[in-house]
């Protein structure tokens, strides 16, 4: 697996995870190490499959840990949107693109929009694209303009908070409980990837 594999591969996992995060609560972050190991252990390259790992847990715990500060970025610029009203899918491509944005200040602006544009195309509706596009297009541009400030880092616009900005949502599935462990099928399922030619980057 290439090196620009592996980062797309992680962003796809990191989406899942928080995906059943959501569904589960906060008691499901127990099942993070294992869930990673579970999709990462058939790789044949240990390079590639730790590097896949460690990027996948970084991103899921980046997440939860700043989803205060990320939901509030996301708020400030979809303004007729509160986050409870976006797609499960929807709001956490955003809260991983925006804490790449954010955080992850080794990667390309272009790298992290394209990636979760593409992801976004796959993984929910035709619309999200372009939804996506246009939220994380104005983050890029006030993420800089908060960057220029004497602040070392960038502090997130004036946004209400969420009603639940401090505990994950939970949505009731089934019988599950939260000793029951996360059930790996229950993912979002892409669509079958088109053949494009290789990229130029690593991320």
């Amino acid at each position: 697996m290439a090196p620009v594999r592996r980062r797309t591969r992680a962003r796809e996992l990191a989406l899942q995870f928080l995906f059943m995060l959501e569904l589960r609560g906060s008691e499901a972050m127990d099942e993070l190490i294992p869930f990673v190991e579970h999709h990462t252990k058939g790789s044949r390259d240990k390079k590639g499959r730790g590097d896949l790992a460690e990027f996948t847990l970084t991103l899921a715990r980046g997440v939860v840990e700043n989803r205060v500060e990320l939901d509030q970025w996301i708020e400030a610029i979809a303004k007729n949107w509160r986050m409870d009203r976006m797609a499960h899918l929807d709001r956490n491509i955003l809260r991983l693109a925006v804490y790449e944005l954010i955080f992850q200040t080794d990667t390309p602006y272009k790298v992290i929009i394209n990636e979760a544009i593409d992801i976004a195309k796959r993984f929910s509706t035709a619309q999200s694209g372009s939804f996506v596009n246009g939220i994380l297009d104005r983050a890029r541009l006030m993420i800089d303009e908060a960057r220029e400030t004497p602040e070392s880092h960038p502090s997130p616009p004036l946004a209400k908070a969420t009603a639940d900005a401090t505990s994950l949502p939970v949505t009731p599935r089934g019988s599950m409980t939260s000793a029951d462990p996360i059930p790996f099928s229950s993912v979002p399922v892409p669509r079958p990837r088109k053949r494009t030619a290789p990229a130029d980057d690593l991320s």
